[in-house]
Parts: C-alpha cells; sequence; structure tokens
C-alpha cells in the first residue's frame, strides 16, 4: 500500500508538471515574466531565485504551479498599476501576461494540454518501438473443448490452430462461428495444426445443444502477436493511437456527463483520486511496461479533461481569451470571477462525488473494472 501511494503521487506530480512546464516554456518564449515555477503546492518549503523566476519547493507534493506575472487580472478588464507599486513593476507592464496578445495568451494556456498529450504519443512510440504492441494475429486458438462434445469426439485439442474449414482459410473466430451456424447437422472437414504436425478432422455441428455451449462444443479465440514498429515508424504510430485514445476518453466523458444529469448516476467504471490509486497497484504488479501504458492513459485524460471549456480549468481560461478574440474586448472581470467561482465549485462537487463512489464501491467489494 505504501509503495502504491508513493508512485501514485510520482506519477500525478510528473503528469502535472509536465503539463506547467508547457506553461512556462511558452511564457519564457514569448517574454512573459515568470514569477515562480513550483514543485507541489504551497505553503512553500524553500526557494531559489534564478534570474527573475523562483524555483520553488512546497510541503504538499501533488503536481507544481506556475505564476505568471499579471495573469490575476488576465481577461479582467484593463488592470490599472497602483501608484504604490514599484518603477520596476510598472515598467514590466508589457511583459505581463494580461498585456500579451490574445494568441500568445491563448498559447500559453493551450501549452499544458499540449504536453500532456505529447507525453503520451511519446510513451506509445517508445513501447511500440522497443517493447511491441499485442495485436490479433491471423490465427484462430482453441481455447477450451467441452466433455462429449462434436468438437470432443472429433479428436480436436485444447491449444490446436484452426487452419481451414471445407477448404476455406480460417483467419478469424468470427469466421468459425458464421460457417459453422450456416451448417448445423452437416459434415465440416477441419483442418487443424497441433505443434508442427496437421491434422484432418471431421467435425458435425449440433442442431440442439446446452446453452453455455455452441454447436461444435468449442471455445475459440484470436492468437495474440507481439507487433514492433521501427524506430522511424513509431512516432506515427504513437500519435494514431493517442488520436484513437483520446476519442475514446472523450467518448466516456460525454457518457459520464449524460448520466449524470440525465439519470442521475455515475458510471460503475469511473474512477476518481482513489480509484486511480488502486489501478496504479495493479499496474505496478504487472510491470514497467504497464505502468508506462497507464502513465500515457493518465496523461491523456489530464490534457482532455483540461481542455473541456469549463471555468477554472484551462479551457475555460482559453474559452474567455478567445471571447476577447472575437468581440474585441475583454470579459468583465466580475463575470469571469464568478464563472471561475462556478466552475471550481463544480469541479469539487464532482470530484467529491466520484471519491464517494469509489469508498462505497470499496466498503462493497465491487472491482474497479466490472468483469
Amino acid at each position: 500500500m505504501f509503495v502504491t501511494v508513493i508512485v501514485f503521487l510520482l506519477i500525478l506530480s510528473f503528469l502535472v508538471l509536465i503539463h506547467e512546464a508547457g506553461h512556462f516554456v511558452v511564457a519564457k518564449l514569448f517574454g512573459i515574466k515568470v514569477e515562480e515555477f513550483g514543485f507541489g503546492l504551497p505553503p512553500r518549503v524553500f526557494g531559489i531565485k534564478k534570474g527573475e523566476t523562483i524555483y520553488s519547493i512546497n510541503w504538499l507534493p501533488i503536481g507544481g504551479f506556475v505564476k505568471l506575472y499579471g495573469e490575476d487580472e488576465a481577461g479582467a478588464g484593463r488592470p490599472k498599476f497602483k501608484p504604490q507599486l514599484s518603477k520596476a513593476k510598472v515598467k514590466d507592464r508589457n511583459r505581463a501576461f494580461f498585456a500579451r496578445p490574445v494568441w500568445q495568451r491563448a498559447l500559453v494556456v493551450f501549452a499544458g494540454v499540449f504536453m500532456n498529450f505529447m507525453l503520451a504519443v511519446v510513451i506509445i512510440s517508445v513501447l511500440f518501438s522497443v517493447v511491441g504492441v499485442a495485436t490479433p494475429g491471423d490465427k484462430v486458438v482453441v481455447d477450451n473443448i467441452s466433455k462429449d462434445s462434436p468438437a470432443a469426439t472429433s479428436g480436436l485439442k485444447k491449444g490446436d490452430l484452426l487452419l481451414s474449414i471445407n477448404g476455406q482459410k480460417i483467419t478469424s473466430a468470427q469466421q468459425v462461428i458464421l460457417y459453422t451456424r450456416k451448417h448445423l447437422g452437416q459434415k465440416v472437414a477441419v483442418q487443424v495444426k497441433d505443434n508442427s504436425k496437421i491434422e484432418n478432422l471431421t467435425i458435425v455441428p449440433r442442431k440442439r445443444y446446452p446453452a453455455n455451449e455452441g454447436p461444435m462444443g468449442v471455445e475459440i479465440s484470436q492468437n495474440i502477436i507481439t507487433q514492433k514498429y521501427p524506430w522511424y515508424k513509431a512516432p506515427f504510430t504513437g500519435t494514431w493511437e493517442a488520436l484513437k485514445q483520446t476519442g475514446l476518453i472523450i467518448s466516456g466523458l460525454g457518457m459520464l456527463f449524460y448520466q449524470i444529469f440525465f439519470r442521475g448516476s455515475l458510471p460503475s467504471d469511473v474512477a476518481g483520486p482513489i480509484g486511480i490509486a488502486q489501478l496504479t497497484g495493479q499496474f505496478v504488479q504487472i510491470g514497467p511496461s504497464a505502468v508506462l501504458s497507464f502513465i500515457s492513459l493518465l496523461s491523456l485524460n489530464l490534457a482532455i479533461v483540461n481542455i473541456l471549456p469549463v471555468p477554472a480549468l484551462d479551457g475555460g481560461r482559453l474559452f474567455f481569451i478567445l471571447l476577447e478574440g472575437i468581440f474585441r474586448r475583454k470579459v468583465n472581470q466580475k463575470i469571469e470571477g464568478y464563472a471561475h467561482a462556478i466552475g471550481m465549485a463544480f469541479l469539487l462537487g464532482l470530484i467529491l462525488l466520484i471519491t464517494l463512489h469509489d469508498i462505497i464501491r470499496i466498503l462493497t467489494g465491487q472491482p474497479l473494472i466490472p468483469r
């Protein structure tokens, strides 16, 4: 349990730091003044000032943050510097976040999301190139045979590869199922391979069979092969895989909000911080490759959630910046402030709801992923 908690906190901190590093780097590129780049959340343990930026270590070891000069005033009308502010700060007015063009502020905000997406692409690409990816092959394997079934009496054995039926090459389990249903009660010639030996068997699929068995009484599955990609192809396949996973995450979020607002319940497989910590422990037991794959999935989730147009998230901030770009005027300070407060309350309430869901699931002994 202790190891799981430590690994979970390290993963979470790493993902948030990568996110914040995106804001930091792009802000620096545009000459926006970065006042602090912190590891963990305040209160501060200690900090070192290099140039104009304080690099700090904070007490709460969860993620990190970037404090941009003039960020609090961004999108809040035209901030006026108070007379008591130093001449140095007045001089730095043009380097304040709120004073930069809309496109620069939009890129600074979007950079965190982009970094999380790219982290996932890099991890997936490395796994595809070094470890490989498990994909369905073009062979069908016999997983189990029911006692006294046509498959058992024909001599078919567990572990055999099905090569052909009546001369037709077999490349998928679905093909076997469909062909069998069309030939119930008829003799079919099945060619199988046992290790290096090829055998020809005759099986008669039953017209009537037990509910928990098929016409032949055999359980089959697609064989799994590990495919590796060359280093020059891995980034492209990694990007495509990240995009496919992104689509699944967006679909899952849509189902989450639909079920919350229209059915008043949470999907059984949704997980909050507690559930994610549980999953972390399971992936740690599987091995490093599984942990890396899990990190890539979490990074994509963090990117998608952050880009949602919900106030208090990067997507909400980006939304107000884009409104300013469209209407050529900043959004009223009070309106934006209230929107961010409501958004934060909504997010905290959702996190609390999902956390309670996790606790109830654990107390009732329900699995995180339904079997």
